[in-house]
C-alpha cells in the first residue's frame, strides 16, 4: 500500500491546508498550537512535580516513624 507519510502525500496534505485556511490564517493556527502544546507540557511537569513531591514526602514519613519505632521498642 505503500508509506503514509512520504514526500508526495506530505506535500498535498500541505496544499489542501493552505487552500483551505488561506496563507494568513496559518501562523495564527501554528501559534494556537504552539501555546497549547506548551500549556500541555507545563502541566505534565506540574503533575510529575508534585508525584515526585509526595512520594519523597512519605518517603520520609515512613524512615521517620521506622525511627520512632526503633527507639520506643528499645
Amino acid at each position: 500500500m505503500g508509506d503514509l507519510f512520504s514526500g508526495p502525500h506530505i506535500l498535498l496534505i500541505a496544499l489542501v491546508v493552505l487552500l483551505l485556511f488561506g496563507g494568513k490564517k496559518i501562523p495564527e493556527l501554528m501559534r494556537g498550537l504552539g501555546r497549547g502544546i506548551r500549556e500541555f507540557k507545563d502541566a505534565k511537569d506540574n503533575v510529575r512535580k508534585e508525584i515526585e513531591d509526595h512520594m519523597q514526602d512519605n518517603n520520609s514519613n515512613n524512615s521517620n516513624t521506622n525511627s520512632s519505632n526503633k527507639q520506643v521498642s528499645s
